[in-house]
Protein backbone atom coordinates (compact mmCIF):
# COMPACT_ATOMS: atom_id res chain seq x y z
CA UNK A 1 0.00 0.00 0.00
CA UNK A 2 1.46 3.33 -1.09
CA UNK A 3 1.14 6.39 1.12
CA UNK A 4 -0.22 9.80 0.18
CA UNK A 5 0.10 13.30 1.56
CA UNK A 6 -2.42 15.94 0.51
CA UNK A 7 -1.74 19.66 0.62
CA UNK A 8 -4.43 22.19 -0.23
CA UNK A 9 -3.06 25.66 -0.97
CA UNK A 10 -5.72 28.21 -0.15
CA UNK A 11 -5.54 31.48 1.77
CA UNK A 12 -9.29 31.47 2.41
CA UNK A 13 -9.34 27.78 3.29
CA UNK A 14 -6.48 28.16 5.76
CA UNK A 15 -8.43 30.96 7.46
CA UNK A 16 -11.56 28.79 7.65
CA UNK A 17 -13.42 30.97 5.14
CA UNK A 18 -13.78 28.20 2.52
CA UNK A 19 -14.56 24.48 2.74
CA UNK A 20 -11.89 22.33 1.11
CA UNK A 21 -13.83 20.22 -1.38
CA UNK A 22 -10.81 19.45 -3.58
CA UNK A 23 -8.59 18.04 -0.85
CA UNK A 24 -11.43 15.88 0.45
CA UNK A 25 -12.08 14.61 -3.08
CA UNK A 26 -8.41 13.68 -3.48
CA UNK A 27 -8.62 11.81 -0.17
CA UNK A 28 -11.72 9.90 -1.34
CA UNK A 29 -10.28 8.99 -4.75
CA UNK A 30 -6.93 7.86 -3.35
CA UNK A 31 -8.50 5.84 -0.52
CA UNK A 32 -10.82 4.11 -2.99
CA UNK A 33 -7.77 3.33 -5.16
CA UNK A 34 -6.09 1.55 -2.24
CA UNK A 35 -3.68 4.25 -1.06
CA UNK A 36 -3.24 5.22 2.58
CA UNK A 37 -3.53 8.94 3.30
CA UNK A 38 -0.95 9.71 6.00
CA UNK A 39 -1.37 13.46 6.15
CA UNK A 40 -3.85 16.00 4.85
CA UNK A 41 -3.27 19.68 5.50
CA UNK A 42 -4.54 23.04 4.28
CA UNK A 43 -2.01 25.85 4.07
CA UNK A 44 -2.03 29.47 2.92
CA UNK A 45 -0.60 30.34 -0.50
CA UNK A 46 2.94 30.84 0.78
CA UNK A 47 5.89 29.30 -1.08
CA UNK A 48 8.06 28.79 2.01
CA UNK A 49 5.29 27.14 4.03
CA UNK A 50 4.27 24.91 1.12
CA UNK A 51 7.89 23.91 0.41
CA UNK A 52 8.57 23.17 4.07
CA UNK A 53 5.51 20.92 4.30
CA UNK A 54 6.48 19.02 1.15
CA UNK A 55 9.99 18.49 2.51
CA UNK A 56 8.57 17.28 5.83
CA UNK A 57 6.21 14.84 4.11
CA UNK A 58 8.94 13.51 1.80
CA UNK A 59 11.97 13.47 4.09
CA UNK A 60 10.50 12.86 7.54
CA UNK A 61 7.23 11.01 6.93
CA UNK A 62 8.64 9.17 3.87
CA UNK A 63 5.35 9.57 2.02
CA UNK A 64 5.37 8.00 -1.46
CA UNK A 65 3.09 10.49 -3.22
CA UNK A 66 2.29 14.11 -2.41
CA UNK A 67 -0.70 15.59 -4.19
CA UNK A 68 -1.26 19.31 -3.98
CA UNK A 69 -4.38 21.15 -5.02
CA UNK A 70 -4.69 24.86 -5.64
CA UNK A 71 -2.23 27.63 -6.23
CA UNK A 72 -1.42 26.74 -9.84
CA UNK A 73 -3.06 29.66 -11.63
CA UNK A 74 -2.02 33.18 -12.60
CA UNK A 75 -2.88 34.99 -9.36
CA UNK A 76 -0.01 36.74 -7.59
CA UNK A 77 -0.67 34.46 -4.59
CA UNK A 78 -0.53 31.23 -6.70
CA UNK A 79 2.90 29.83 -5.83
CA UNK A 80 2.45 26.06 -5.56
CA UNK A 81 4.54 25.29 -8.68
CA UNK A 82 7.38 27.49 -7.43
CA UNK A 83 7.22 25.88 -3.99
CA UNK A 84 7.41 22.47 -5.65
CA UNK A 85 10.25 23.35 -8.02
CA UNK A 86 12.25 24.71 -5.07
CA UNK A 87 12.39 21.30 -3.38
CA UNK A 88 12.31 18.62 -6.08
CA UNK A 89 15.50 16.89 -7.16
CA UNK A 90 14.20 15.57 -10.49
CA UNK A 91 11.64 17.05 -12.82
CA UNK A 92 8.83 14.75 -14.04
CA UNK A 93 7.18 17.00 -16.62
CA UNK A 94 5.19 14.29 -18.40
CA UNK A 95 2.63 14.06 -15.60
CA UNK A 96 1.80 17.77 -15.61
CA UNK A 97 1.84 17.78 -19.42
CA UNK A 98 -0.60 14.85 -19.50
CA UNK A 99 -2.93 16.59 -17.07
CA UNK A 100 -2.94 19.74 -19.21
CA UNK A 101 -3.35 17.76 -22.44
CA UNK A 102 -6.32 15.83 -21.08
CA UNK A 103 -7.86 18.98 -19.60
CA UNK A 104 -7.53 20.84 -22.91
CA UNK A 105 -10.04 18.37 -24.34
CA UNK A 106 -12.50 19.71 -21.75
CA UNK A 107 -11.69 23.44 -21.63
CA UNK A 108 -9.21 25.73 -23.37
CA UNK A 109 -8.61 27.40 -19.99
CA UNK A 110 -6.50 24.36 -19.07
CA UNK A 111 -3.59 26.05 -20.82
CA UNK A 112 -3.54 28.50 -17.92
CA UNK A 113 -2.54 25.84 -15.41
CA UNK A 114 1.05 26.12 -14.23
CA UNK A 115 1.10 22.86 -12.26
CA UNK A 116 4.34 20.86 -12.18
CA UNK A 117 5.43 17.42 -11.05
CA UNK A 118 8.70 16.07 -9.78
CA UNK A 119 10.60 13.74 -7.50
CA UNK A 120 12.27 14.32 -4.14
CA UNK A 121 14.08 11.21 -2.90
CA UNK A 122 11.53 8.40 -3.12
CA UNK A 123 8.56 10.76 -3.20
CA UNK A 124 6.60 11.82 -6.26
CA UNK A 125 4.98 15.26 -6.04
CA UNK A 126 2.13 16.26 -8.36
CA UNK A 127 0.36 19.63 -8.49
CA UNK A 128 -3.34 19.29 -9.27
CA UNK A 129 -5.73 22.12 -10.14
CA UNK A 130 -7.82 23.77 -7.44
CA UNK A 131 -11.39 23.06 -8.51
CA UNK A 132 -13.06 19.78 -7.49
CA UNK A 133 -14.17 19.16 -11.09
CA UNK A 134 -10.63 19.58 -12.44
CA UNK A 135 -9.18 17.51 -9.58
CA UNK A 136 -11.47 14.60 -10.42
CA UNK A 137 -10.80 14.81 -14.16
CA UNK A 138 -7.04 15.11 -13.68
CA UNK A 139 -6.54 12.55 -10.94
CA UNK A 140 -8.66 9.85 -12.52
CA UNK A 141 -6.78 10.37 -15.79
CA UNK A 142 -3.30 9.90 -14.26
CA UNK A 143 -4.14 7.34 -11.55
CA UNK A 144 -3.08 4.16 -13.38
CA UNK A 145 0.25 5.48 -14.71
CA UNK A 146 0.98 7.04 -11.29
CA UNK A 147 0.85 3.60 -9.70
CA UNK A 148 3.41 2.25 -12.13
CA UNK A 149 5.60 5.32 -11.62
CA UNK A 150 5.53 4.80 -7.85
CA UNK A 151 6.40 1.12 -8.27
CA UNK A 152 9.47 2.10 -10.29
CA UNK A 153 10.41 4.96 -7.93
CA UNK A 154 10.38 2.89 -4.75
CA UNK A 155 11.93 -0.18 -6.39
CA UNK A 156 8.91 -2.48 -6.33
CA UNK A 157 9.45 -3.17 -10.03
CA UNK A 158 12.16 -2.39 -12.52
CA UNK A 159 10.27 -3.11 -15.72
CA UNK A 160 8.84 -0.15 -17.58
CA UNK A 161 7.84 -2.28 -20.51
CA UNK A 162 7.94 -5.88 -21.51
CA UNK A 163 9.00 -7.30 -24.84
CA UNK A 164 6.33 -9.31 -26.61
CA UNK A 165 6.78 -13.07 -26.29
Amino acid sequence: MYTVGIITASDKGAKGERVDLSGKLIEEIMTEAGYKVLKYIMLPDDAIGLSNEMVFMADELKINLILTTGGTGFSQRDVTPEATMNIIQKDAPGIAEAIRHNSLNITPKAMLSRGVSGIRGNTLIVNLPGSPKAVKESLTFILDPLLHGLQILVGDTSECGELPK
